[in-house]
């Protein structure tokens, strides 16, 4: 009599193992308020100094809830600023360099590393009213794969945000045309679905209407429902 054979079973099916993705230092510089946001001058210029701290609240706000993001490190001389933002979480260092944008981007990177190694560093503006924790986590987990990376703005000229992975070279180039000049620099575009409030950055009233139609922030709402516009 033939022997019966236990059928074969399945089988099991084993997932691929995923790297966990890098923590993020984020770096956000914020000016002096008496000199921010000059071209929304048309604004009276304390309701002006006004919105850029709230800008700048918001922006923290959401990197400090965003799941992917250790430190926040914000660079800036004003003193306001520095009370405000540190009651947030955020840790608060001098520009020290004095030499523009990207170099407090540099000086704050380098904090970043020499207190908390191996996160990887991203640079974000401080002008990002509608920002929320998802729109910078979903960028944040494109940029995992990517030794650099940028988000464009909503014009597709400029750039909202920068990111380097950890042990890689961090070279922001904010300015005119940083999206062309990222690009030229061997950093990767990233380009998640719903992220308009990481690209909106707020330099005009028309832009501050572009981020009122997303969604602002408290602090932001608050002072936009005060200017009538």
């Amino acid at each position: 009599m033939a022997s019966e054979t236990a059928p074969a079973q399945p089988a099991r099916f084993s997932p691929p193992p995923i790297a966990p993705l890098p923590a993020w230092s984020v770096v956000i510089p914020v000016k002096v308020l008496a000199q921010a946001k000059s071209r929304l001058a048309v604004l009276p210029a304390k309701q002006r100094k006004e919105l850029a701290l709230a800008m700048a609240a918001d922006t923290v706000a959401a990197a400090v809830t965003c799941r992917l993001v250790g430190p926040v490190i914000v660079v800036s001389d004003d003193p306001v600023v520095r009370s405000e933002l540190t009651t947030l979480g955020a840790v608060v260092i001098d520009d020290s360099p004095a030499g523009g944008l990207n170099q407090a981007l540099i000086a704050g990177a380098e904090h970043a590393v020499a207190r908390w190694p191996g996160f990887g560093r991203a640079a974000l503006t401080a002008d990002l009213p509608a920002l929320s924790a998802s729109d910078l986590d979903a960028a944040l987990t494109e940029a995992a794969f990517v030794t650099q990376g940028f988000v464009a703005d909503a014009a597709r000229s400029g750039t909202t945000l920068y990111t380097a992975r950890p042990g890689a070279a961090f070279s922001p180039r904010f300015g005119p045309r940083s999206r062309e000049r990222h690009r030229k620099a061997g950093a990767t575009e990233l380009d998640p679905p719903g992220i308009d409030g990481l690209r909106t950055d707020v330099d005009t009233l028309d832009d501050l209407r572009l981020a009122a139609a997303i969604g602002l922030g408290r602090r932001s709402a608050a002072i936009y429902g005060r200017s009538g516009r």
